[in-house]
């Protein structure tokens, strides 16, 4: 019946006590090393971890089972703090935060010409897509700005729906390629899980390489990484693209600090800066909350943009600021009101802003 990936996912959820995708799960999958060689630690700010953190924070992190919370300002560490037996060593899932990182993939592609431009067609590289009512339409921008067009349940709760059947599955061709479209892609913006799968099987294309080497050069060595990280494939040795990267938390605030220092890493331009604009720009048919792979909160009187991952992973930039906020954890019924984005986001700006100010 084309349902045998709920095995799988019995096994490694509901058969050991979870209920659904967890941030420890990386290890019951396979996955490509995203390699660093040379690690640079943060440095300490002056006033690092003096300061404990108000109650109204502390609850607030702790009723959300929060794993790691850290802020960064002005490049330097200044609040690193742990909760549930997480330490600066553990890795996590970073959920959907993997699809901003896929964006910045398809910047290096373009930046070195392996893309000729981000308006090219998907099936330039997919010729199959020709064949499909819509999907000839389909450029790499609507994929990486959610606009794609495709019929896609963004639903991580039912396991008979198509982010089940990617995460748990053999095949994420399988589970992507077969999806029709249900309108023309670059009317409507709908986040979508397979949309940033599409993208990543176009970069992956291009380049001609593993996704996780390429992120390694381009990214994770220059940028000094501490550790290794591993990102999630399928039996193919495709990388999951939409998701999994299992990181540790300074690893991922140096990613924040990348776009707060708009692409720089010392005095070399990791990723240019047209690109890294077009990333955190709010589009018109997002209703202004998102950019490519970045959501974006310019209504809040201080202004941030995020990555954001399934069950609350954050790493959110607050350029006014120079600040950088990490947070992981199982927030399994994550709130998200604020115009699709999630409430403790801009709780978290607002208070940690005014208690570091």
């Amino acid at each position: 019946m084309g349902y045998s990936y709920l095995f799988s996912g019995i096994s490694k959820t509901y058969l050991r006590g979870k209920m659904s995708a967890n941030i420890d799960d990386g290890k019951f999958f396979r996955s490509n090393i995203i390699h660093t060689s040379k690690p640079v630690l943060w440095n300490e700010h002056p006033d690092y971890n003096k300061k404990d953190l108000p109650r109204n924070i502390v609850d607030d992190l702790i009723d959300s089972n929060t794993a790691s919370f850290l802020v960064i300002k002005h490049g330097k560490l200044l609040h690193e703090q742990y909760w549930n037996g997480y330490n600066k060593l553990s890795k996590t899932n970073s959920f959907s935060m993997a699809k901003a990182v896929t964006v910045m993939l398809l910047g290096k592609a373009l930046e070195e010409e392996k893309i000729k431009n981000i308006d090219i067609n998907f099936s330039e590289l997919y010729e199959e897509f020709k064949n499909k009512p819509f999907g000839r339409d389909l450029n790499l921008k609507n994929l990486a700005q959610m606009e794609s067009g495709l019929d896609w349940d963004e639903n991580y709760k039912n396991p008979f729906l198509p982010n089940a059947k990617a995460y748990y599955g053999r095949s994420l061709i399988k589970a992507t390629f077969s999806r029709r479209f249900k309108e023309k892609p670059g009317e409507r913006f709908e986040y979508q899980s397979g949309s940033t799968q599409l993208l990543g099987f176009a970069v992956k294309k291009a380049i001609n390489q593993s996704l996780a080497s390429y992120l390694s050069e381009k990214f994770w060595i220059p940028m000094g990484m501490e550790q290794n990280a591993e990102w999630s494939v399928d039996e193919s040795g495709m990388e999951k693209t939409y998701c999994c990267i299992h990181s540790n938390s300074r690893d991922f605030a140096k990613l924040g600090q990348l776009f707060l220092d708009d692409g720089k890493v010392g005095n070399e331009q990791v990723l240019n800066l047209d690109f890294i604009e077009k990333m955190r720009t709010p589009t018109k048919k997002s209703d202004e909350i998102y950019g490519m792979g970045f959501w974006v909160n310019n209504d809040n009187p201080i202004k941030h943009y995020y990555f954001l991952g399934l069950q609350g992973q954050y790493i959110i930039i607050i350029p006014e600021h120079k600040m950088v906020i990490v947070r992981t954890g199982s927030y399994n019924n994550l709130p998200k009101t604020d115009r699709g984005r999630p409430d403790q986001v801009k709780f978290l700006v607002n208070e940690t802003v005014k208690h570091f100010a």
